[in-house]
């Protein structure tokens, strides 16, 4: 039987409303008589009930997280900095993968606000369809717009597009294809897109984009990739908007008797631990990804401090381009 808060005050010889005062440091109580109650909690293993506490508190210590798939490296690295930032702070994460799902994402966010989160982190694409700013709720976007009045963080996104189509083109490419999602998400990711269609047209060329319309589906990304082969023979560049996107390019590459760099050079976009370990060799535009998970989160903080003072609706973090051998 789990031992309860008058258990723990009869073996530390106080009432439960010191007990109580001591879980929640609440009013004065002698450093004889803390130590005491810990010891009593440690010698019954005895844990606070947070959902108690956080009813006492008006405050959770909840922050609820809805990401596409931490299955993809990007994701996972910021999830993986999220978190430790947030346990730092002392708060617990729920995290959701909603598959980009728009059903998924509803009921997650019903799951989150019946849990009472303090607030959210966001980086799913469905805009306009589930009205986070109408839910009294402290929310901040990473790289996604959801709404006018919901704060986002994201990497340069421009900039990065900029330095890896003008890298291409100083390398000597002629014929010069980007990969990215579906132009109708209009993410701030789509500013790699941008980029990469003015650079290309102030240097005279054509710009070229093919569209994965599903862009955590690896058959979807393979049959996009293998028409960019059949109808583009001549390219020579290609810029990925992420690096798993030029990881199956490279490899299609290789199986058609293609070399890179030598006959067709590429970058991706992302510059994750994990692109690194397992593509040493990929030239990719680094996203600064503890950064991003830092300012979100103290961005998030101050909204739940109810602090709305100062708080950017956009904010860009440099980017830095990582030069292997695939230019």
């Amino acid at each position: 039987m789990k031992p309860k808060i008058s258990d723990v005050a009869k073996r530390a010889g106080v009432s439960p409303t010191t007990v109580s005062r001591v879980l929640n440091n609440r009013g004065y109580i002698s450093e004889e008589t803390r130590e005491n109650v810990h010891r009593a909690m440690n010698e019954l293993n005895y844990f606070p009930n947070d959902v108690a506490r956080s009813l006492f508190n008006k405050r959770s210590n909840l922050i609820g997280i809805i990401l596409p798939t931490t299955s993809n490296p990007f994701f996972g690295e910021l999830t993986f900095h999220i978190e430790n930032i947030c346990a730092s702070l002392g708060y617990k994460v729920l995290l959701c993968n909603s598959l980009n799902r728009i059903d998924k994402e509803e009921k997650y966010l019903e799951m989150l606000m019946r849990n009472q989160v303090d607030g959210i982190i966001v980086g799913t694409h469905n805009r306009g369809i589930i009205n986070y700013h109408k839910q009294n709720l402290a929310v901040v976007a990473i790289d996604r717009h959801l709404s006018e009045t919901i704060p986002v963080v994201s990497s340069d996104n421009y900039e990065g597009g900029k330095m890896a189509a003008e890298l291409l083109i100083s390398k000597g490419c002629q014929s010069i294809i980007h990969i990215n999602g579906q132009k109708e998400l209009e993410t701030p990711a789509m500013l790699r897109r941008k980029a990469y269609e003015d650079v290309m047209m102030k240097n005279g060329r054509t710009p070229i984009t093919f569209e994965i319309p599903e862009v955590f589906d690896k058959q979807s990304q393979q049959q996009v990739i293998s028409q960019i082969f059949n109808e583009c023979p001549d390219i020579d560049g290609l810029f990925a908007s992420n690096d798993l996107f030029a990881a199956s390019f490279i490899t299609e590459a290789k199986k058609r008797g293609l070399s890179v760099p030598g006959q067709v050079k590429v970058v991706g976009y992302d510059g994750t631990e994990t692109s690194q370990i397992l593509l040493p060799e990929l030239t990719t535009i680094q996203q600064p990804i503890a950064s991003i998970a830092k300012t979100a989160v103290e961005i998030l903080i101050k909204e739940i401090e109810g602090d709305f003072s100062d708080i950017p609706l956009q904010t860009r973090l440099p980017v830095k381009l990582l030069e292997g051998s695939t230019v």
